[in-house]
């Protein structure tokens, strides 16, 4: 990756350390178990829908709970992280999805299965900005995008986890859909005892007046010398409250996020909702359509790859358009030729895998880069919230669109939602590449990075 020449700040310029790398790592469980919750959803979906005689509608609902529990959760874990601090609830929310996890067992009707993924849904919405806001604010500027970005590689990881659980578990026989949904409360064990002991965000800190916390925290990521003056520019900005994400500057960021978010996330939630069942209606059935669903989710894992490699080399602003515009040219192709040979089916659908990337990692780069800190949480919940409603109208949409219009019709409107945002991005999208968090944030930001970039 490429890197701008250093700022001058001590924490911009602060090596990557240990610390970072770890914090990175344990952020990236709330991703990993949204991606999981969502996916494994689809194959235990094979067995859920004869077992409690879901029809269509009811199979988008419950398809759907989690999207609309992100949503809820999303604004609520933004505002309470704002209020209350980030590392407080950084563990709260995922000992939330546990118990839910692990309620799921025992769910012997669609509105308890319902409500029990709608609320893990609220659990894992609230840790999305809890936990990119603290990654958001300890990283050096040159490792802010890679390393937000590279949460999204944790969704899909989760998600090809999920199908290869799930695949395993369907042997269990009628129950194995009920040990699938239940899984969910190992890996969330796991990332909660991980999570033990971080400290709180130093901005945050700084935000709220607590300076010589704020400073203590310095100290123990960055080394003795360290001091609150690190943060003095950051933090030396007219007072923001919630309520200015709606309003001036930063209302046209807040609406430009939220459209490229629904567009980035509406076609790919509802191909991991129901991906088995839509590679069925390509003709690929059975275990081939779960095996070929846990391989484009391989492809979806190479494509954030190479996006976080290019991030810095092209610019953010360059790497959502291209990536809408290539992905949406795949599913343009999928809707036009349906019964094209399986292997073009493959490949297509792996085109998108791959040349969607771009869009994912800046889901959690553009939203932290583009708000001050008094208020980055609740912008990247708002956000998250707002793109998830489109989310799950177009997961629940799924299975009625597949029956409405047939597979050929539902590709060709995911291509129409691609296209979207490659034009919203055309007129809207910034630039913040090289920029550190109280530039990228200001309401007239530089808009290029620091000359002569430098390989790191």
């Amino acid at each position: 990756m490429t890197a701008p020449t250093e700022t001058g700040n001590r924490l911009d310029d602060a090596p990557l350390s240990n610390f970072h790398k770890k914090l990175a790592l344990y952020s990236s469980g709330g991703p990993f178990l949204d991606g999981y919750v969502l996916s494994v959803i689809g194959v235990a979906m094979v067995q859920i829908a004869p077992q409690l005689e879901l029809s269509g509608s009811a199979q988008g609902l419950i398809g759907a709970s989690a999207l609309i529990g992100v949503f809820l959760g999303a604004f609520l874990g933004g505002w309470l992280t704002d209020r209350f601090g980030r590392q407080m609830l950084y563990t709260v929310d995922l000992i939330a999805i546990i118990g839910c996890s692990v309620a799921q067992f025992w769910a012997d009707d669609p509105v308890w299965l319902f409500v029990l993924r709608l609320l893990i849904g609220m659990a894992v919405g609230a840790d999305y900005p809890i936990a990119t806001s603290l990654l958001a604010e300890f990283t050096p500027s040159r490792y802010r995008g890679p390393l937000l970005g590279g949460l999204v590689v944790a969704w899909f990881v989760g998600a090809a986890v999920a199908y290869t659980v799930g695949e395993l578990l369907l042997a269990l026989g009628d129950d194995g859909w009920r040990w699938m949904l239940v899984s969910a409360a190992l890996p969330a064990t796991v990332i909660v005892l991980l999570r033990l002991g971080t400290p709180e965000s130093p901005r945050w800190l700084a935000s709220k007046g607590r300076t010589e916390e704020a400073e203590a925290v310095l100290k123990q990521v960055f080394g003795p010398e360290a001091t609150i003056a690190d943060l003095a520019e950051d933090e030396e900005r007219e007072n923001v409250d919630v309520k200015a994400i709606l309003r001036s500057g930063y209302g046209g960021r807040m609406l430009y996020i939220s459209v490229f978010w629904t567009c980035s996330v509406v076609p790919l939630f509802a191909i991991y909702a129901f991906g088995p069942t839509i590679l069925g209606a390509l003709n690929l059935q059975g275990s081939l359509a779960h095996i070929g669903s846990a391989l484009i989710t391989v492809m979806f894992l190479i494509g954030c790859t190479v996006a976080l490699l290019c991030v810095n080399r092209m610019g953010r602003r360059s790497l959502v358009i291209h990536s809408f515009v290539w992905s949406g040219l795949a599913l343009l192709v999928l809707g036009i030729f349906p019964d094209a040979p399986s292997a073009v089916i493959m490949v297509l659908f792996a085109l998108y895998a791959v040349m969607i990337g771009g869009t994912q990692i800046l889901q959690w780069i553009y939203p932290n880069e583009l708000f001050p800190t008094e208020v980055r949480g609740s912008a990247v919940g708002l956000a998250s919230s707002a793109s998830r409603v489109g989310a799950a109208v177009g997961t629940y949409l799924v299975p009625l669109a597949l029956t409405g219009w047939g597979i050929g019709g539902t590709m060709l409107a995911a291509s129409a939602i691609s296209f979207v945002g490659a034009l919203v991005s055309l007129f809207w999208a910034p630039e913040t590449r090289g920029l550190s968090l109280h530039e990228s944030a200001a309401l007239t930001p530089r808009t290029e990075p620091a000359p002569s970039p430098a390989k790191v």
